[in-house]
């Protein structure tokens, strides 16, 4: 052994040993690596951070980028509303959400994925009965083994294509990886399903991280071509039994109705009352096809309303005096459904149009382009806003956004939401550029809560960003352009068509990730280079596989398995694709056979919760323990062993 080899093994063990240790974030990690090797002379100064130039690396900031236009244009929340089924056991619904979960991995981030059906997942346990972790640990599993079905599935494929095009002069194509990952998959989800509800253990929800409004009051306008126009309301109401929703009344040529008749046909015009949660919100409104009031483009309207106008507004909406004061009796009273309710009411649109001309309208040169986020607030003690209402602060006019929604203890309110007094404790749902927004709750001292998804589907930008992400897959998948070219012309598209506002593009990167990519690469060509991963796999070969191919490649599945399972996936693959080359090279077989080992290997981490990211998510939603995940995780991987090896042998034969 030499002193570089040396070197670069002590190197190499200190750096897994601190990726178990897991107190130091995985990129810190590598960066020390990569400084290391620097230091001790084993990577040249001018080749340190040549690794952030590998395709490998662009193609997943790309594809991370193509990914969160998916999620928050409410694509994914469209495509899951329709796919999943409206009736049937929990057999069925997990298995379908599993499938689905897979099926969009193979695309899009599968962290992505996971996080985006999580909220689905739970609906499905609530629905069905059962533990959430019997529905969570089977999706998260589905969508990790989903990943491995294509090259830009998971960043394992796209580095182990990075190292065959270093190897052989051309990476693995789209779907190289589809006939093992594939089959390996299907058989994997299969068995995640039928056995999870037996090795999953029952665990509690743990909501430390997580917090309550109440459900909110949303009213939605039936449009002349929306999909509920001409149906009852008992029809509606079906619709949304799987959407934790429901309709508790409507308007009518300006008549709200507390209890609608369930056989009442609804017609263009009507606005239905619809209690959903926040989470649900979204998919209630892709289920009926419709949108909020409020959630429109705030362009400026030409003339400004005088008070005299709005006292007439005012005088519009009085109605009459039996229902007037039969719905003040029941306002009075506690809501006996949540304990907790937000009303939602949105301005009829000719009432849009005479809103006053916000200030900030005016000093802005973007207009319409301007970003809109939706952000919850909560209304601190001792607030300017505490016994005013919205109408009385002028919201809009002077600071050019829309209050949604307003979440009250234990009451609902029974009055248009312009005219509702607010008090202390209240959270409002705030509609508006994130300038505006944070310039309200700073002037009336309102405390924005944790970000969450209330997505708001946006039809255009959905089918855009499906359209793009289609086209990038294309352009990679007939070999037009390379991988990275073909993602990163995907992402120029979204920023001119604007399915992500410009300011968020680089938000949706996971820069650890990338610099954790970068930092690797160069210190797994510093393992080739020194004759390091020559020793190790010369090894591996006299004192354990004998020299023999197949043995060998059960081996580096194996190995590559298990250090998946406490260290990243991403780094498994680094380090151990130098290893894999390094043995086939000296066994005189298929390189392919050895990589795509790496690949389904760097992909199968279901012994713990720190393995994948998408372990580490159900963690807490899941109740789950760290020694919960081998229950199901370990006869997983025991099963894509038996499975795996004999496809690789005939897929890509040695």
């Amino acid at each position: 052994m030499t002193t570089d080899q040396a070197l670069i093994f002590s190197i190499l063990g200190a750096t897994i040993g601190l990726f178990l240790w897991g107190r130091l974030r995985h990129d810190v990690v590598a960066l020390i690596a990569l400084m290391a090797c620097v230091l001790a002379g084993l990577i040249g100064s001018d080749q340190a951070f040549s690794g952030f130039a590998q395709p490998a690396v662009i193609t997943v900031a790309a594809v991370l980028i193509l990914s969160f236009g998916l999620q928050t244009t409410g694509a994914v929340e469209s495509m899951a509303q329709k796919v999943l089924p409206k009736r049937g056991g929990a057999l069925l619904s997990i298995g379908v959400l599993t499938l689905l979960g897979a099926f969009l991995s193979a695309f899009m981030n599968n962290v992505g994925a996971m996080a985006l059906l999580m909220p689905i997942a739970m609906q499905v346990a609530v629905r069905q009965g059962i533990a959430p972790g019997k529905a969570l640990m089977p999706l998260a599993f589905g969508t990790i083994l989903g990943g491995m079905t294509t090259l830009i599935g998971t960043p394992p494929n796209l580095i182990v294509a990075d190292f065959r095009a270093a190897e052989t002069g051309s990476g693995f194509s789209m779907f190289d990886f589809t006939p093992v990952g594939l089959a390996v998959a299907a058989i994997g989800i299969v068995f995640c399903v039928l056995a999870g509800r037996w090795l999953v253990p029952n665990r509690n929800k743990q909501d430390a991280d997580s917090f309550d409004t109440g459900t909110y009051l949303t009213e939605v306008r039936i449009e002349e071509n929306a999909k509920v126009a001409g149906k009852t309301l008992r029809e509606v109401e079906k619709l949304l039994d799987d959407s934790d929703a429901q309709i508790v009344g409507m308007v009518r040529n300006d008549f709200r109705v507390t209890a609608p008749f369930p056989g009442r046909v609804l017609k263009a015009g009507d606005i239905l009352v619809i209690e959903a949660d926040p989470e649900a919100l979204g998919g209630t409104l892709t289920r009926l096809g419709l949108k909020l009031e409020e959630a429109v483009p705030m362009s400026p309207p030409k003339e400004e309303e005088t008070p005299g106008e709005a006292e007439a507004s005012a005088e519009d909406e009085i109605r009459p005096a039996e229902e007037t004061q039969a719905e003040n009796a029941r306002a009075e009273s506690p809501s006996n459904a949540q304990g907790q309710a937000a009303e939602m009411v949105a301005a009829d649109s000719d009432e849009q149009e005479q809103q006053e001309k916000p200030k900030e309208a005016e000093k802005s040169s973007n207009g319409a382009d301007e970003e809109i986020v939706i952000q919850e607030l909560a209304v601190q003690p001792g607030s300017l806003l505490t016994g005013r209402s919205a109408t009385d602060i002028q919201i809009r006019t002077r600071f050019g956004i829309n209050l949604l929604a307003i979440s009250r203890q234990g009451h609902r309110s029974i009055k248009r939401l312009r005219w509702t007094n607010l008090n202390a404790g209240d959270v409002l749902l705030m509609q508006g550029s994130p300038e505006s927004i944070s310039g309200f709750a700073f002037e009336y001292r309102c405390v924005p809560l944790a970000q969450r998804a209330i997505l708001i589907p946006d039809t255009r930008k959905a089918i855009t960003a499906v359209a793009i992400m289609f086209g990038s897959i294309l352009l990679a998948a007939t070999g037009l352009l390379p991988a990275a070219l073909a993602f990163t012309l995907g992402v120029i598209g979204y920023m001119l068509t604007k399915v992500i506002p410009l300011r968020r593009i680089y938000e949706a990167v996971d820069w650890p990730i990338i610099v954790l990519l970068g930092a690797l690469m160069p210190l797994a060509a510093a393992m080739a280079d020194t004759g390091a991963a020559d020793l190790l796999a010369r090894t591996l070969l006299e004192h354990v596989a004998q020299s023999n191919a197949i043995i060998g490649l059960a081996l580096v599945l194996v190995i590559t398995m298990t250090l998946s399972d406490f260290m990243n996936n991403a780094a498994t693959a680094a380090v151990m694709c130098p290893i894999a080359l390094s043995i086939s090279s000296q066994l005189e077989v298929n390189p392919d056979s050895f990589l795509m080992a790496v690949a389904i290997g760097a992909s199968c981490a279901f012994l713990t919760p720190i393995g994948h990211q998408n372990n580490t998510l159900i963690l807490g939603p899941g109740g789950f323990r760290f020694g919960d995940y081998w229950r199901l995780g370990l006869p997983l991987e025991l099963l894509v062993i038996a499975v795996s090896i004999p496809i690789l042998l005939l897929v890509w034969p040695l």
